[in-house]
């Protein structure tokens, strides 16, 4: 993904080692991001998700300590790209909103961290992935999230991290619209599957919405390469729930999903990202079959 010269965002907090310490894993071995967030999702969490309220603890979350947050060249290369890619949202829909009519828009903030965060929806550790917070606008990252997509699920390049962050940008662009706050009352009033199924609902739209920031990203900055596509398409198949759970468990458990299927997720992302059209993004009319 070409980002040289590419300004970066000004809305980036960076509270790596502000304190809450370090993972340092179950049982005193590294636990992998993408496999605790494997276990949260399948016990009734998200994974990349918005979030509304963070609560209690997990017998599965890692332990944290008290120790310096000493980052790498990689981090730094990361957390530059990381705050590149949140500039490109905040010229992508600042541009879409005006042509749309949506009226003003107004980016979301980027929280980078490490091992765990206060966020005004609660404490969160890396095990919930990166994450929206809607009371307080803004997109949560741990920069291990990408590396750990690399050596747990095989899924790498710069261009699939982007993936991740417009996706989380994504549910800030419902947030606006109003689509996110109506889902979550309609998701208040229904038993837990039918509830299941309005998230993944939401989750498709915001896969649908990076693949509107790409295509007009690359519109704008010509910054999408060879190659660049496929790794987000791979990206998009490994984080699917009937992926990620039988990566767990070796089963489905097609109640429980709350992202949607890895063929989905790859179909909406790559219809948003051929159209360059948020208006071909309705994923709340369909039949839920046919998502």
């Amino acid at each position: 993904m070409r980002m040289d010269g590419r300004r970066q965002s000004g809305n980036i907090e960076d509270r790596r080692g502000a304190g809450i310490g370090k993972k340092i894993g179950i049982g005193g071995g590294i636990a992998g991001v993408i496999i605790m967030a494997l276990v949260t999702l399948l016990s009734g969490g998200d994974l990349g998700d918005v979030i509304t309220n963070i609560s209690g603890s997990s017998a599965f979350s890692p332990q944290y300590a008290s120790q310096e947050y000493v980052p790498d060249e990689e981090d730094e290369r990361l957390a530059v790209f990381a705050s590149q890619v949140l500039a490109g949202t905040e010229d992508v829909w600042t541009a879409e909103f005006k042509r749309m009519g949506w009226g003003e828009y107004t980016p979301p903030k980027m929280v980078l961290f490490s091992g765990a965060v206060n966020s005004a929806c609660g404490q969160a550790t890396s095990q919930t992935g990166p994450f929206y917070c809607s009371a307080d606008q803004t997109v949560y990252l741990d920069l291990d999230f990408f590396k750990e997509m690399q050596q747990n699920i095989g899924a790498d390049g710069d261009f699939a991290y982007a993936y991740v962050i417009a996706h989380e940008v994504g549910h800030h662009v419902q947030y606006l619209l109003g689509t996110l706050q109506e889902a979550h009352n309609t998701m208040s009033q229904l038993s837990e599957t039918e509830a299941n199924k309005i998230s993944v609902r939401l989750e498709l739209q915001a896969d649908f919405y990076a693949g509107v920031w790409a295509a007009l990203d690359n519109q704008m900055f010509n910054s999408i390469e060879d190659g660049d596509v496929e790794k987000a398409i791979n990206a998009a198949s490994k984080i699917g729930d009937d992926y990620l759970q039988r990566k767990a468990y070796g089963r489905e458990i097609p109640d429980s999903f709350n992202h949607g299927r890895s063929e989905q997720r790859v179909r909406w992302f790559s219809k948003g990202i051929s159209t360059g059209n948020p208006n071909y993004g309705d994923t709340f009319s369909p039949a839920y079959s046919s998502l």
